[in-house]
């Protein structure tokens, strides 16, 4: 067993007490040896709720989680995200704000092994000293089923705390037995402003950044590598001090071309809140409109290796498929929302392929914007007009009294006549030879034309 703890402790990050001496362990952890080893992401990571950047919903002041960490009543809880959003930084603030005795396990090294050796422990802890077990297992989902099982009576009568983290969905990665007994808390990409925040206090930082470096960075550059991160914390600040090592002792600016050097990819200069935001989104709307499926396909590159949220451009997609395809290929919208619902199921990189077959379907299908100029139309009517009362044979007849107010008398179920259709008067009298949808010839909105014409040949 001694045999497996020394070998687990090779996978282990470092102990690091950047606040300041704590025992032998913190000594070693925050002498200045140590310290000129340990990669920028690590040395700036957040010690405390007032630097911790981000994820509001989960620990924003008044929280539950939050409330939970400052008053040391840590639940059994299952941190998901993608990389760099936080969740070992929160483990690591749990380990240093509570009392309670602290192991962290990595699954890609650990054991069932280790998993008993920290159950002993916590045993003699509770019974000897009083005190409660937190286990923090990074990449919980790496655990198989039976890893898993172990944890399960212990985590059920409280003997452990369990701290997981997972880049994984834990719906399909974790067992529904231990899912019941945790609580779930998504962290979520950080936007690039909050990236340009931790990017700024790192250059500031002269204890633990680069502030003593005398180093700039524009604005510009800043957006870039917020950009280039696409949420992840850890890669932004891996990005800057790329960068940083790439100027003289002296110091200097930061530059795009540097950025460049180093991903290996050219800089897009598009800014998510800018003007060249909205004009690239603009010609992705205008190419799919104009079925020209190239373009459509080149913007949404300029999208996706921008950084752009891929929600966004779902959305944009799924407008699209209503408002300018519409009734002439219904199948436009099916695709577009399943593309919408499959890109947050999968993420990227795998959800640039589903984007690229919905902007493929959507721009080469016949258009139509009959149902979008229908209901603007109605609108109008409705928000200028008198138009009167819903017409008596179609009102509610169901309850009690309604026949004594004549609702519903004299309504004809289509379904009762040749063609399961009726006429009969539907719109209010005030206005009924209104007209708002005019399909087209094109797509499958011809046939739905050619039955409207049957059915009302004066109107259509």
């Amino acid at each position: 067993m001694d045999n497996d703890k020394e070998s687990l402790d090779l996978f282990a990050e470092p102990p690091f007490n950047p606040r300041g001496p704590k025992g032998k362990k913190g000594q070693a952890a925050d002498s200045g040896a140590m310290r000129a080893f340990l990669p920028l992401a690590r040395r700036m990571r957040p010690r405390n709720f007032e630097e911790f950047i981000g994820q509001q919903e989960a620990v924003g002041r008044g929280h539950f989680l939050r409330r939970m960490i400052e008053t040391d009543q840590i639940p059994s809880i299952i941190f998901y995200g993608p990389p760099g959003t936080g969740k070992t930084t929160l483990a690591q603030m749990i380990a240093e704000m509570t009392d309670s005795a602290f192991e962290k396990l990595n699954a890609v090294s650990a054991g069932i092994s280790d998993l008993r050796r920290i159950v002993k422990e916590a045993d003699e802890a509770r019974r000897y000293y009083q005190r409660r077990t937190i286990v923090f297992i990074d990449e919980i989902h790496r655990f198989n089923k039976s890893q898993q099982d172990v944890l399960l009576p212990y985590v059920e009568d409280g003997r452990l705390i369990l701290i997981g983290a997972t880049t994984e969905n834990p719906f399909f990665e974790v067992n529904h037995a231990l899912l019941s007994r945790v609580r779930i808390v998504r962290l979520y990409p950080l936007t690039d402003a909050q990236l340009v925040e931790v990017l700024r206090r790192a250059l500031g930082d002269s204890e633990r950044g680069l502030g003593g470096q005398h180093i700039e960075a524009a604005d510009e550059v800043m957006k870039a590598m917020a950009q280039m991160a696409g949420g992840d914390a850890r890669m932004a600040l891996n990005l800057l001090e790329g960068a940083a090592a790439m100027l003289p002792v002296s110091g200097g600016a930061i530059t795009l071309d540097m950025l460049e050097e180093i991903t290996g990819e050219r800089v897009q200069r598009y800014d998510k809140t800018g003007d060249n935001h909205y004009d690239t989104a603009s010609a992705f709307i205008k190419s799919m409109r104009g079925s020209d499926p190239d373009a459509a396909l080149h913007y949404l590159a300029r999208m996706l290796a921008a950084g752009e949220d891929v929600k966004f451009i779902a959305r944009r997609i799924v407008i699209c498929a209503s408002e300018d395809v519409g009734n002439a290929d219904p199948m436009a919208l099916t695709l577009a929302m399943a593309a919408a619902q499959a890109v947050q199921f999968i993420g990227m990189p795998e959800a640039r392929i589903t984007l690229a077959q919905a902007v493929t379907y959507v721009a080469s299908a016949p258009k139509s914007n009959a149902a979008y100029l229908g209901i603007d139309a109605a609108l109008a009517d409705v928000r200028t007009k008198d138009c009167g009362t819903v017409p008596k044979h179609l009102r509610d007849s169901h309850y009690k009294g309604a026949a004594a107010l004549g609702h519903g008398q004299s309504y004809c179920y289509p379904h009762d006549y040749p063609g399961h259709f009726k006429e009969q008067a539907y719109l209010p009298d005030k206005i009924r030879t209104a007209h708002y949808y005019e399909p087209t010839d094109l797509g499958r909105e011809k046939a739905l034309h050619d039955y409207l014409k049957k059915c009302w040949p004066e109107r259509f």
